[in-house]
């Protein structure tokens, strides 16, 4: 048995804004994918999973008494019993969406009068949809908004326009020759979003910090959206440079200090610009050149992961 795949997401810009209401880009990310399966043999990663989704199963089946969504409990728990697991190769603790992709798939096979991606995807539905995902992935997270299921699930970019507002949309084409491009950066690291959330929090109860990410980090973020759909290549670029820079003044616990000096140097050579990818901590760290050959010499040594071309 092997069910559908579901593939890892991008938070191309967002990230922590849209907690506190900035606009939002996530784009699925096809390199990474998951799906449940059954072995005959199966490994110890397969028995750590299935262990894991039998946890889950009792939070969902506690969940559904809230009346949002229900499941075919008695169904997944069956398979559960017979060695499902989640089998995938979406790394964890990477900001790309490993526990998303995990809910999109049980969601898929097991909810409900589900809402599917072939049916005409109003707004509401969208809404609904991402707060079903955040109640089933705060299992994981503690807190979530629940975009990293809605993008795994529906495998299309969502525009974030605000909480109550977000819609599917559509990306400027890719120039496969450009050499411009968004690429991920392996920490080699993993990070934990629970924690970082909460040092998120904690920073945001302090005026100055609160002002900096409404007149800073949420402007800049903003239009980084506008101009990234509008394929406004240099304006784009403009503000993403402003972006990597209040990030590293003001995001210093979420950057792993060995990239700090690699932070700065890309902001001062203008070679590239780095960001979160995610809430941060570890995992991948995403990066924006207008010269990918450029980047790579600056960046020696470290892996490149091209993701989009312009």
């Amino acid at each position: 048995m092997k069910g559908p795949l579901f593939y890892s997401k991008i938070l191309l810009f967002g990230e922590y804004g849209i907690i506190k209401d900035s606009r939002g880009l996530s784009i699925p990310y096809n390199f990474f994918k998951g799906a449940l399966k059954t072995d005959e043999n199966p490994s110890e990663a397969a028995v750590e999973s299935n262990a894991g989704l039998k946890r889950f199963a009792d939070y969902l089946e506690a969940m559904q008494q809230e009346g949002l969504v229900s499941f075919d409990i008695a169904a997944l728990k069956r398979d559960i019993s017979e060695g499902m697991y989640f089998d995938s190769s979406i790394p964890q603790g990477y900001g790309i969406g490993s526990s998303g992709a995990l809910v999109a798939a049980v969601y898929d096979k097991y909810a409900d009068n589900r809402i599917t991606v072939l049916e005409n995807l109003t707004r509401e539905k969208l809404l609904r949809l991402k707060e079903i995902f955040g109640k089933m992935e705060s299992f994981f997270h503690g807190k979530s908004s629940g975009l990293d299921p809605l993008n795994s699930y529906l495998s299309l970019p969502i525009l974030i326009n605000s909480k109550d507002n977000i819609e599917s949309t559509s990306l400027p084409s890719q120039h496969k020759e450009g050499k411009g491009a968004v690429f991920l950066l392996d920490s080699g690291v993993t990070g934990e979003t629970a924690p970082m959330v909460q040092i998120f929090m904690e920073k945001m109860k302090q005026e100055g910090f609160r002002n900096i990410i409404k007149e800073k980090f949420i402007k800049h973020t903003d239009a980084c959206v506008e101009h990234f759909l509008n394929g406004d290549i240099k304006s784009l670029f403009g503000h993403v440079k402003q972006l990597s820079h209040v990030v590293l003044d003001h995001f210093k616990p979420m950057i792993p200090q060995q990239f700090h000096s690699l932070w700065q140097k890309g902001i001062e050579t203008n070679a590239y610009y780095l960001k979160l990818c995610g809430s941060g901590g570890g995992g991948y760290i995403l990066g924006f050149t207008e010269d990918i050959e450029e980047a790579k010499k600056a960046l020696e040594g470290h892996t490149l992961e091209v993701v989009y071309n312009f």
